[in-house]
């Protein structure tokens, strides 16, 4: 994705340069500020494409600005990246307008693949009836699909991952997307609901093919498309 502008509020020197490092590799313009006030004022002033806050920030809070952006009117998506991780954290960030999460210390492909689904939501990503990836077919409205001429028989949930996979083919695709796009929840609940349906979703489409369409990325998520 190229001409995308994205505002990062980071005090970190260290991290902030890391993380533009790792955004401008994807071709995407950086606008750094290290202080809530300064970041305001850009964000206020400026069209930017998503807004990547830090929490603690020297004269304040991260999600105080994405309050204050929402009581304005800006819609503008925004990343928290957070050393304040865990379940009760990211609650408050979705309650207080935040649209994603993540914890540091990360993983440079998840960053990327958080701000790709963040701007293909933002953008309005427009589907198709019919989607043909290699040999597998889906057909959106009949809620069906095939591989190699073979119905695939899926449940409505096993359909909604198949679905979401494809709409973001070649993209990294995390435990916590799934639980948040796909299940519609803002924190893990210590089950194994996506394992399970991610097992069944790939024994019915991959089964005996010799290309798998569903790969597991070990330690960050899988991916969804021909190799």
């Amino acid at each position: 994705m190229t001409d995308t502008s994205i505002l990062l509020i980071e005090d970190e020197p260290d991290i902030a340069n890391y993380i533009q490092q790792v955004l401008r590799a994807e071709g995407w313009t950086v606008t750094l500020h290290a202080q809530t006030k300064e970041g305001l004022h850009a964000a206020k002033a400026n069209p930017y494409d998503v807004f990547i806050f830090d929490r603690m920030l020297p004269d304040g809070e991260g999600l105080e600005m994405v309050e204050n952006l929402r009581a304005n009117g800006i819609e503008t998506p925004v990343l928290m990246l957070t050393a304040l991780g865990n379940s009760e954290n990211k609650v408050e960030g979705y309650q207080r307008g935040a649209d994603d999460y993540l914890a540091k210390p990360f993983e440079p492909a998840e960053l990327v693949a958080r701000i790709s689904a963040l701007l293909r939501r933002s953008r309005g990503h427009v589907r198709t009836d019919l989607r043909m990836i290699d040999d597998l077919e889906i057909h959106d409205k009949a809620r069906t699909a095939h591989r190699a001429g073979q119905h695939l028989k899926l449940s409505p949930k096993e359909f909604d991952l198949l679905i979401y996979f494809a709409d973001n083919a070649d993209a990294l695709i995390t435990r916590d997307m799934l639980l948040r796009d796909v299940w519609n929840m803002s924190f893990d609940p210590g089950t194994n609901v996506v394992d399970v349906n991610i097992g069944r979703l790939r024994r019915k489409l991959d089964g005996d093919h010799k290309t798998p369409l569903l790969r597991t990325v070990r330690g960050l998520g899988y991916t969804f498309g021909p190799e």
